[in-house]
């Protein structure tokens, strides 16, 4: 997985960044100031950063600027065009205006490792391999014939583990479609990986919410 720097003054949104990245498996760095993300990039190269533009000592986009290379989201209060056109000129790959929901952070987050190529490309659990760039899957060296939806919401719930997602945000993310009524087709396939992939023990189902992957017992 990757290790992403957490540029945040506010410490309850830094704390909060950083534990949900940590539990889709990430490795989370926090800083608080400029000085602290510059020092700590330049002992390791992070394979993401995300930055808030406000900080105590400098603002974002001369970190940005100075860490050019390392892809980057930034994560602010500033939504003005003219910010977000700024952001991008300094090399960010993604632009998120607070307030913010963690599971959007979560998935632009892949989106961005997917794109500069530093996201899994493999995912194991128990006897369960998924390979995401062939999107295939097997369980016990054997392959599973699952339909392009049913591995479409499997992989939505595997990268984003340990993490409750509401029907609505399945429906948004594996079928690409927005929220219309009717979400029962959420659960028939939920009970069709179940099955197939013997998953009862992983998908775990929230009370009037939805499910959860989840990858510790």
């Amino acid at each position: 997985m990757a290790r992403i720097l957490v540029l945040e003054d506010e410490k309850a949104i830094n704390d909060l960044v950083a534990l949900n990245l940590g539990m889709v498996g990430h490795t989370a760095v926090q800083a608080f100031t400029g000085r602290e993300a510059l020092r700590a990039a330049e002992e390791t190269p992070f394979d993401l950063l995300i930055i808030d533009v406000m900080l105590p000592d400098t603002d974002g986009f001369s970190v940005c600027e100075k860490l050019k290379g390392m892809p980057a989201i930034f994560v602010t209060a500033l939504g003005e065009t003219s910010d977000k056109v700024k952001g991008f000129e300094c090399g960010a790959d993604d632009y998120i205006v607070k307030p913010f929901e963690m599971t959007e952070l979560l998935l632009r987050v892949e989106a961005v490792l997917r794109r500069t190529h530093k996201s899994e490309s493999r995912y194991s659990i128990d006897d369960l391999q998924i390979d995401f760039d062939a999107k295939s899957v097997t369980k016990g060296g054997v392959p599973i014939d699952l339909t392009m939806q049913e591995y479409a919401l499997l992989e939505v719930l595997v990268k984003n583990r340990n993490i409750a997602l509401s029907r609505q945000r399945l429906m948004r993310e594996a079928w690409d479609i927005s929220f219309m009524g009717e979400t029962r087709t959420v659960d028939v396939h939920i009970q069709r990986l179940r099955k197939k992939l013997g998953l009862d023990d992983r998908i775990k189902t929230i009370y009037r919410l939805g499910y959860r992957f989840e990858e510790t017992l």
